[in-house]
């Protein structure tokens, strides 16, 4: 199955599985080595450590490999957000209590539900794909039916409202 992802998310994925597989690894297996060197492994501290950090490494680059197979990288900004789509900002309405809320739907990788980035997979963005403004939305969300008004449908980078942006140095597992 495709997953869906911006530019950047793609790339970062990318980046990641470079950093892991050209560094990390590398680094990793040098480690095991010499720990491997100082002789008894079945009481070294340190070659078992490199072993497991190793076990990790290939899990994380077979998931990451997997993604970026799977990955159908969606440059949102071609697109015209008069209908909410990928990438789309969509300012709701909450009926029941007049509240204004702004959801952004991206990526499964992308998504921070508690800054309003919602994965495309989740029910409130697969309830307001393809709608347009002034559209109600009834959608059955965990807690109960929440009922909605689309007010407005725009378009704002992902990655510029991502607050927990990863860094090679937290790629690496420690």
């Amino acid at each position: 199955m495709q997953e869906p992802m911006s530019i950047e998310g793609y790339d970062a994925l990318v980046e990641e599985f470079k950093y892991l597989l050209e560094v990390e690894k590398p680094k990793t297996a040098e480690q095991k080595l010499v720990a491997a060197a100082l002789g008894d492994r079945s009481e070294n501290a340190d070659y078992q450590a490199a072993k497991e950090k190793l076990r990790f490494i290939d899990r994380r680059l077979f998931y990451l490999n997997k993604m970026i197979q799977n990955a159908k990288v969606i440059d949102a900004s071609l697109h015209t957000h008069k209908r909410v789509s990928f990438g789309s900002s969509v300012t709701l309405l909450d009926l029941d209590t007049e509240e204004e809320k702004i959801f952004t739907i991206c990526g499964v990788l992308e998504s921070e539900p508690e800054n309003g980035l919602i994965s495309v997979h989740s029910p409130l963005s697969k309830a307001m794909l393809g709608h347009v403004v002034g559209d109600e939305l009834k959608i059955k969300l965990p807690n109960g039916i929440k009922e909605y008004e689309i007010e407005a449908i725009s378009y704002e980078n992902i990655y510029a409202l991502k607050q927990n942006i990863r860094t090679k140095k937290e790629y690496a597992f420690h």
